[in-house]
């Protein structure tokens, strides 16, 4: 069954091109058109183009069907091209002409519009949760390990003295970066775009503030081709703001992937947590790390994939844009599981306390040694070039009672601050 079915057959090559995996992806939205078609069956009764009688048993049935997607029982048949064409064929077969008409003054542009916009806000919102949640556990081992000192690199060589507190901080205020991003994706799909139909609107006198405020829009895309036109775009904005989320998790994810190598050995996690080698029987290899690294990596990719998809397409609809979904539901699944496994993962922790206890980890602490002469009164590039000799000739003493007192700095990490912040937006 097909929603534009004219009564003539295309050729089973061109159904199967055309359709793609649809059907697979459209399982995940189903919900979604459940709850559009139910608003917009409650709209064509109150401007009048249903009865009220009409109205109760669309909402009866789809009612109906929402709950056996619920319940996993739900699916769509070779037969039909998707999720829309499964659905109204239903309320055909339980409401005979009055299932018919719950296609009245839309288009199925409109309602993958609607359902997608509705399904990203939802995602949106559960991403968002996750965040919060990964950030409340990065925070908490920020202060459970304020004072355990690490070593800082930088080029990968030895740098300066940083803190676990420092590192697991950093990562959640980063958190807070990707959270705007998410946060404006989020409001560019907060707008209703059903009733543009085509994307030309429609001569049916329908009420879209009704929807909206139905659907729990925050407003409408009100001008019709302007909805259209968003078709893309607001995956678009997602990919990005899931993108943002995907280099942080990555750099962590690669931050513990080295942390765990028996030549740094900063950290450790349990057995369970950890997968083995088929031939080397000492190996407690980071699989789940280095599949988040490159899960993460993948996401990154995705508003690239989506501007080559949709670049110079000029307004109006296009087949082309069928192809988003394929591109940013599963980015969004694969974000969602990083989440959750990262989370799931570091509340197993195990940090080395006695870290800097291994010498070559003196010169560490050479910049805070010359800072003391600094302070005493030499000059600045005096004391770099005598603390640059010392160091040449074996005769460096560091001085390993640091002590850092400004905002954000290893003494002083500003937690509350940090977590004022994500209360701002969370």
């Amino acid at each position: 069954m097909k929603l534009w079915d004219k009564g003539f057959s295309t050729d089973k090559k061109i159904d199967t091109f055309t359709v793609g995996n649809d059907r697979e992806l459209d399982l995940l939205l189903a919900k979604y058109d459940v709850i559009a078609s139910t608003a917009h069956a409650k709209m064509l009764a109150k401007v009048e183009l249903i009865s009220d009688e009409e109205a109760k048993l669309l909402v009866k049935e789809l009612t109906a069907i929402g709950k056996s997607i619920e319940k996993g029982n739900f699916t769509i048949e070779d037969d039909f091209e998707d999720m829309h064409s499964k659905i109204e064929y239903i309320l055909t077969e339980k409401l005979g002409d009055v299932g018919k008409k719950i296609h009245t003054a839309r288009s199925r542009n409109d309602q993958v519009l609607v359902a997608m916009q509705l399904y990203l806000k939802a995602e949106l919102s559960e991403i968002k949760n996750q965040t919060k949640q990964l950030f409340d556990l990065l925070m908490k081992l920020a202060e459970k390990h304020q004072k355990t000192l690490l070593p800082g690199y930088t080029h990968l060589q030895i740098a300066m003295p940083s803190s676990f507190g420092l590192w697991f901080s950093a990562y959640a205020e980063s958190l807070i970066d990707d959270l705007y991003f998410v946060d404006a994706a989020y409001k560019i799909a907060d707008q209703n775009p059903l009733g543009s139909a085509a994307g030309y609107g429609s001569s049916f006198p329908i009420d879209r503030s009704f929807t909206t405020a139905e659907l729990d829009f925050a407003t409408q895309k009100y001008n019709v081709v302007a909805a259209q036109m968003g078709r893309g775009k607001v995956e678009k904005a997602t990919a990005f703001g899931i993108s943002s989320l995907g280099a942080t998790l990555s750099k962590m994810a690669m931050d513990i992937t080295l942390y765990m190598s028996q030549n740094f050995n900063f950290i450790s996690f349990p057995n369970e947590l950890t997968t083995g080698s088929s031939i080397m029987p000492h190996k407690k290899n980071p699989d789940v790390f280095e599949l988040i690294r490159a899960k993460c990596n993948k996401v990154q990719a995705t508003p690239n994939q989506l501007i080559l998809i949709m670049n110079n397409l000029p307004s109006g609809y296009h087949r082309d844009l069928q192809l988003v979904k394929e591109v940013i539901v599963p980015a969004i699944q694969d974000m969602k599981a990083c989440l959750e496994m990262l989370h799931f993962s570091l509340k197993e922790i195990k940090v080395n306390a006695d870290i800097l206890t291994d010498t070559k980890y003196d010169y560490l602490f050479s910049v805070d040694t010359l800072n003391e002469m600094v302070k005493s009164g030499m000059p600045f590039r005096d004391a770099y070039k005598t603390m640059g000799k010392a160091i040449e000739n074996g005769n460096f003493k560091p001085k390993r009672d640091i002590k850092h007192t400004h905002e954000g700095s290893l003494g002083n990490l500003c937690l509350e601050e940090i977590k004022k912040k994500m209360e701002a937006i969370a």
